[in-house]
């Protein structure tokens, strides 16, 4: 099947044929067919399956020219970085449309997003919390929402984003169509769906959990943290063909650390971003990466759902992540668009545990390969590292029941202030010691 055998119209074969994308993937193709009949969809995929494309292209296909001001369309996706490539996957679809498109999030000034926000719009891509702190304001309104999409689901319950979502879909019409994409459905997910959706449609491509065919997956056991910048760095030296490579770190303070020494190596090559970055500074990294200035982005998992980056050759997962599922999404950022990728991970001793969960959750061994014969196997370790280091637990200390007073109890002396009236004389009294007056009054006549 090829774009040219699904319902699109001329100007979105045109936009496609301008990015080189002739053939739908498996979500792209089942999706649309079901979305353009009005029914309410389900999509279960993971990172790296084209689901963005897929409910962008029934949704411009249906979208109709209106003079209202009022957008059609409204996509509600979980970060800042993902809204701004959903905005520019629209511009790029829509470039023989004439389609007003914006984005709004958190972390900028509200006011130029509600002055966008006031003007004439037909899609609409935002984080949860900003949009509603536009819609409130009254300079956005979602009378006119034909079309709800809801991209990264179970991300957005995981950021705490639920009382956002319970709003914003009270606040749309009720005759609207929703479309809603998760990489899992939980327990949560289903509840918001029995709740607001119209007996959804379901379709599961690639869900997490599958292995994605594009990709090679490799493993190296590695002592410690130095051993494994100087397994990195050596990787980078005489692999020519990373030429674009994702570096996961666990936090942000490894982020940091891991940047350093490779900054020095390879001066002007490297990017960090996490979410202490300024917002800015984050925009400005990726698109280096993205363009090619940078040969390697360092990055935690915070935003790895929010990053649709193309041809990237190599993801690393420099440090295992703590969820099965966050090494799918992480891996899912290379092989995009059936390209072919690579994913290597550095396993530590401690690292086991959640290597037996990752390959248990794929029905995949992940294999592990010899390490080079001519790496510097490090004997420095971090301070995490060091034998009988003890993760600090802070623990308040719990006040005694004897020890908590009343609820209410005596003001203090400077307080107990009260408003009562003090007479002149009495006043002069206090301070002289005698009674003084205003003088006499003066006698009537």
């Amino acid at each position: 099947m090829t774009f040219e055998d699904l319902n699109l119209n001329k100007p979105l074969l045109a936009a496609l044929k301008d990015l080189n994308f002739t053939t739908p993937t498996t979500i792209q193709s089942r999706v649309f067919s079901v979305t353009m009949s009005g029914r309410d969809v389900c999509g279960i995929a993971q990172t790296g399956t084209g689901k963005t494309f897929a409910y962008l292209l029934p949704c411009l296909r249906m979208w109709s020219f209106s003079k209202e001001r009022f957008p059609q369309i409204l996509i509600v996706v979980p970060t800042r970085e993902l809204v701004v490539q959903v905005v520019e996957s629209v511009k790029k679809l829509s470039t023989y449309q004439s389609v007003e498109v914006a984005g709004f999030y958190g972390g900028a000034n509200m006011n130029p997003q509600m002055a966008v926000a006031e003007g004439k719009l037909d899609v609409v891509v935002a984080t949860p919390g900003r949009l509603v702190d536009i819609v409130m304001s009254g300079a956005l309104k979602l009378k006119a929402i034909k079309r709800l999409v809801i991209d990264e689901m179970d991300e957005m319950l995981n950021l705490g984003f639920r009382a956002q979502l319970k709003n914003i879909l009270d606040l749309l019409p009720a005759k609207r169509q929703n479309l809603l994409f998760s990489a899992t459905i939980t327990p949560e997910v289903e509840s918001l769906i029995e709740t607001f959706f119209n007996n959804p449609v379901t379709i599961e491509a690639a869900p997490v959990g599958t292995p994605l065919e594009n990709i090679t997956q490799k493993a190296y056991m590695v002592p410690n943290f130095y051993t494994k910048v100087n397994l990195l760095e050596l990787l980078l030296r005489e692999e020519k063909e990373m030429t674009k490579v994702l570096v996961f770190a666990s936090t942000k303070k490894l982020a940091d650390e891991l940047y350093e020494p490779l900054a020095l190596e390879f001066p002007e090559k490297v990017g960090v971003i996490h979410s202490n970055k300024e917002q800015n500074h984050r925009f400005n990294t990726v698109k280096q990466f993205q363009s090619g200035n940078y040969r390697l982005l360092i990055a935690t998992d915070i935003i790895a759902r929010g990053l649709d980056i193309s041809e990237v050759t190599h993801v690393i997962n420099f440090d295992m992540p703590e969820q099965p599922e966050s090494y799918i999404h992480r891996i899912g950022r290379t092989g995009r668009f059936d390209k072919k990728g690579i994913a290597l991970s550095f396993i530590t001793e401690k690292d086991k545990e959640v290597q037996d969960k990752i390959e248990a959750l794929m029905n995949y061994q992940i294999p592990v390969v010899p390490l080079p014969e001519n790496l510097e196997i490090s004997t420095e370790l971090t301070p995490e590292e060091e034998p009988g280091f003890i993760v600090p637990n802070i623990v308040l200390k719990q006040r005694k029941k004897e020890d908590v007073g009343a609820a209410f109890h005596e003001k203090a002396a400077h307080n107990k202030k009260v408003n009562v009236k003090v007479r002149h004389s009495e006043k002069m009294m206090k301070k002289y010691g005698k009674p003084k007056t205003r003088g006499a009054k003066p006698k009537r006549k």
